[in-house]
């Protein structure tokens, strides 16, 4: 079976068991990316958010909270409006990476909630970028301008970023602290813009 109908397969059936409720409950042992060397612990402790406003928040949003500190991989990848994106230049900010392509129904169930989490923090150090896993690059520009949608979109078609997250199923999304570290996954789509959304991204910028 083509990788893009195993995707999209995936993809529709988390989005079912999200709007059963089922997914709440699952954290398969793949959701988490492969894990680089650990960070030392002084180290972590001195770069990621320790409040219990945060864990809160991870908890609400339902997302997987690495069980040792780990560096999010770092990528340089091509930029839909030119240049490039890169994670290390994000260094000292947070950021949420989002996994996604055109023909995936979850991915924009979730997009103008993203969109409106980008625009109310995109000026205290929040970056948002939407990595499209489209084989067809031009696909993503009339989808992007038809959606109107403004956060940052990178180009990965050959999946080798997505890959190196561990990327199984359409959409999924990672949250990375102001030091790098990872602080949370979420496969499927979740409210970005709902409370527990914007608390999560004051409480880490701060």
């Amino acid at each position: 079976m083509p990788r893009k109908a195993v995707l999209l397969l995936v993809a529709v059936l988390v989005a079912a068991a999200v709007g059963a409720g089922l997914l709440a409950s699952a954290k398969p042992p793949s959701s988490e990316p492969p894990a680089p060397a650990a960070v030392p612990a002084e180290r972590a402790r001195s770069l990621a958010p320790s409040t219990a406003s945060l864990d809160a928040a991870l908890r609400e949003l339902d997302l997987v909270k690495p069980s040792r500190a780990k560096s999010a991989e770092d990528f340089t990848l091509a930029a839909l409006n030119g240049g490039t994106f890169s994670l290390a230049d994000q260094r000292g900010k947070i950021v949420l990476i989002n996994f996604w392509a055109t023909w995936c129904p979850p991915c924009l169930e979730e997009m103008p909630a993203m969109e409106r989490l980008w625009q109310k923090h995109k000026d205290s150090g929040f970056v948002l970028v939407a990595v499209s896993v489209d084989t067809d690059p031009k696909k993503v520009v009339p989808f992007v301008t038809e959606h109107k949608l403004t956060f940052p979109i990178a180009l990965d078609p050959s999946m080798g970023v997505a890959d190196k997250y561990g990327v199984r199923a359409l959409p999924s999304s990672f949250i990375v602290d102001k030091g790098g570290l990872m602080a949370g996954l979420a496969l499927g789509p979740r409210q970005w813009d709902s409370r527990a959304s914007h608390r999560l991204v004051e409480t880490m910028v701060r």
